[in-house]
Formats: structure tokens, C-alpha cells, sequence
């Protein structure tokens, strides 16, 4: 695996609770634990993004295009 090197500079305190998490099997090493935070920090800031964009849609005029052009038939789709 290709790797970068970064180097991080935390307070007494997040390096205590960096340092459970390794203690107490949570991680393997503080690599690890910081590895799994930028991938979960990643997923967290790519769904709010999700959802702020999600709150701008109008739901009327979303539900219209989604059934714009099913004319009659739709009577006849059966219901689920």
C-alpha cells in the first residue's frame, strides 16, 4: 500500500484518549485510530453535504417529475 507520512500535533488530552482506545483493543496502534477518524470524518462531512443538498429540493416539484409522463397506465401498475 502507498503511504504518506503526516505528522500531528494533539493535546494531553486527545493523546490520553487516543491512548485508551489503543489500550483497550479498540485500535491496534494510533496509526490505526487515526486512520479510522479521517475515513470516518470523510463519511460524516459527505453525507451532511448529502443532506444540505437534499434540503434545498423542493418535494412537490420532485414527486411531479418523478411522475410526469406516466399518464393513465399508472392505474393500472399494481400496488405495493
Amino acid at each position: 500500500m502507498d503511504a504518506g507520512r503526516v505528522q500531528v500535533t494533539v493535546d494531553a488530552a486527545q493523546l490520553a484518549v487516543l491512548d485508551r482506545l489503543v489500550e483497550s483493543g479498540e485500535f491496534a496502534s494510533r496509526d490505526e485510530a487515526l486512520r479510522e477518524a479521517v475515513l470516518e470524518l470523510a463519511a460524516r462531512l459527505t453525507h451532511e453535504r448529502l443532506a444540505r443538498e437534499s434540503a434545498k429540493l423542493d418535494s412537490d416539484e420532485e414527486v411531479a417529475l418523478a411522475e410526469e409522463g406516466l399518464g393513465e397506465d399508472v392505474a393500472e401498475w399494481p400496488e405495493y
